[in-house]
């Protein structure tokens, strides 16, 4: 309980329990904040709890802070969150080239759209070249500024923009560790880092789509995809050379827009990726991409690619996703196996179905078009 609490150490689940008490001051509170458009400043004060990623744990960079808040905060951002989203459903406002934060969109949905353009390049008989961005930081770093200009440039009105305002102004974090804590200090840009959905900031998500909303407009001659800050830039050509000069055009315009949103690109994680047919691809003779950048690097060029989830081979054939995926499988089926004599039918039922089975079932709409040779792997 007390890990899950924001700063004022009070759980969900007390407020859950005295829902019919409290039902109604809650309400009151958060219609006065919504026609004041004013927060309560103990509302906007966040509790950072550090989680361990991965890699050498005395180093900060390998922690993932998530921004615990008061729950009253969380109700009444939930409140504005589901208003927000009817109103951009109902104007269309939010790109479609973006699957996060979307009904009826999901990470299948978004590797299927990227898959199947790719995949029509390839029967075109086109090379595709893909750029995947990787923002450093993403969530953590929204400009205040920037992103109150783009909530007015989406026709919301005065009084909802000045509950924005106060939304985004006079927060403050500290960090929790064990028992110990740090001093307050204030934030200046906009925390959204998140793990889990009922921790962190409700809106923030939402703000970050909003943010990044206007970046398939700066490129015209490609395709743009996002889920959340996962952002591929795509585009088939019929040969190399035109292929890397409309891809280093649109890259150009898109290192642009992050300096002018004072976003920040991580240069080193950010890569290319060739696609196409076997046969174009080995009549090449350097099958890679060069793409340069504001800093006259080249982007990396990967023949293999963890994407949503996903890994992604040149030939879009899934192979090394399905060997990959296999590879996990096969020691839990063996471990079932050399343990029959102790499980009955139904427990074995009971574990193919809820630790095998949606390992295979997730994402299976998108390599279910692999060549049998890789999926008998998965059904024999």
């Amino acid at each position: 309980m007390k890990y899950h609490s924001g700063p004022d150490q009070i759980p969900a689940m007390l407020l859950k329990i005295s829902a019919p008490a409290i039902a109604k001051p809650v309400a009151t509170l958060i219609n006065e904040s919504l026609a004041t458009g004013y927060i309560p400043k103990l509302w906007k004060t966040a509790r950072v709890v550090p989680i361990h990623k991965s890699g050498d744990n005395t180093l900060v960079s390998n922690y993932r802070p998530i921004s615990l808040l008061p729950v009253m905060s969380k109700i009444l951002e939930k409140c504005v969150y589901t208003q927000l989203c009817d109103y951009y459903q109902y104007r269309n406002y939010l790109t479609p080239d973006q699957s996060g934060v979307r009904p009826n969109h999901s990470t299948t949905t978004a590797l299927l759209k990227v898959c199947n353009d790719i995949q029509a390049g390839m029967e075109q008989g086109n090379l595709t070249g893909a750029i995947f961005l990787d923002f450093a930081k993403a969530f953590d770093t929204i400009d205040h500024g920037i992103l109150l200009q783009k909530r007015k440039n989406s026709s919301i009105g005065d009084r909802t923009l000045t509950w924005f305002q106060s939304y985004v102004s006079d927060r403050s974090q500290y960090v929790s560790i064990s028992d110990s804590t740090s001093l307050p200090l204030p934030v200046t840009i906009l925390l959204t880092a998140l793990l889990f959905p009922s921790q962190g900031s409700i809106l923030g998500p939402l703000l970050f789509t909003i943010f990044i909303n206007d970046l398939p407009n700066v490129c015209k001659a490609s395709t743009v995809h996002m889920y959340a800050d996962d952002t591929v830039i795509y585009t088939s050509q019929p040969n190399l050379p035109q292929l890397e000069a409309v891809l280093q055009e649109q890259f150009t315009g898109v290192e642009k827009w992050i300096a002018d949103n004072k976003f920040f690109l991580n240069a080193d994680k950010t890569v290319t990726m060739l696609f196409g047919t076997a046969p174009k691809l080995h009549k090449l003779q350097t099958p890679h991409l060069c793409v340069g950048t504001r800093s006259n690097d080249t982007l990396t060029t990967v023949t293999s690619l963890k994407y949503l989830g996903m890994w992604l081979d040149p030939n879009l054939s899934f192979g090394p996703h399905i060997e990959k995926l296999s590879s996990k499988l096969y020691p839990k089926l063996g471990a079932m196996y050399r343990n029959t004599s102790c499980l009955n039918p139904a427990v074995r039922k009971q574990i193919v179905q809820q630790m095998l089975m949606p390992a295979i079932e997730y994402r299976d709409l998108v390599y279910a078009a692999a060549p049998q040779t890789h999926l008998w792997k998965l059904t024999t």
